[in-house]
C-alpha cells in the first residue's frame, strides 16, 4: 500500500457520505465533530479517534473494513489472508495458537506454509509427486 491510511480513509468516508446523500456538516454533527475537523479528515489530513471511526461506520452505514481500505484488497485478491483462519469453537489450544501465528505472516510466508501443509496432507498418496517436487525446488 503506497497511500497513507489517512488518505485511504478520507476518500472512503467521502464516497460513503456522498452515497448516503449527506453533507459534511450533516456527518460532522451526527458524530459530534466540528465540521472543519471533519473536512480535514475527508481530505486525508488527519485520522479520527477510534470512537469517531465507530460513529462514522454507524452514521454512514459502512463496515470498518471499507473505511480502512481493506474491502478492496479482499475483492482484488480473493479472500483476505486472515479470513479463512477464524477460530471455531471446537479448535484446540494448539490450533488457536497456530491461527494467531498465521495472522502475523506475510503473503509469501503464507503461500510457503500452504505448500508445506499441502505436501504433508498428500504424503504417501499416489499422483502427488508434483507438489513434492515443488517443495524441493524451494530448497
Amino acid at each position: 500500500m503506497d497511500k497513507p491510511l489517512s488518505s485511504i480513509l478520507g476518500a472512503a468516508v467521502r464516497n460513503a457520505r456522498v452515497r448516503a446523500g449527506l453533507t459534511q456538516e450533516d456527518v460532522a454533527e451526527r458524530i459530534g465533530m466540528a465540521s472543519e475537523v471533519y473536512g480535514r479528515m475527508e481530505r486525508g489530513q488527519m485520522l479520527p479517534r477510534v470512537e469517531n471511526l465507530r460513529r462514522l461506520c454507524l452514521v454512514l452505514n459502512v463496515p470498518p473494513d471499507e473505511l480502512l481500505g481493506l474491502e478492496s484488497m479482499g475483492e482484488s485478491k480473493g479472500e483476505l489472508p486472515w479470513e479463512e483462519a477464524k477460530p471455531r469453537g471446537d479448535d484446540s489450544a494448539d490450533m488457536r495458537r497456530l491461527l494467531r501465528r498465521l495472522r502475523r505472516l506475510n503473503a509469501t510466508q503464507v503461500k510457503l506454509l500452504s505448500l508445506i501443509a499441502g505436501a504433508m496432507m498428500n504424503k504417501g498418496r499416489p499422483g502427488k509427486a508434483r507438489k513434492r517436487t515443488a517443495l524441493r525446488e524451494l530448497d
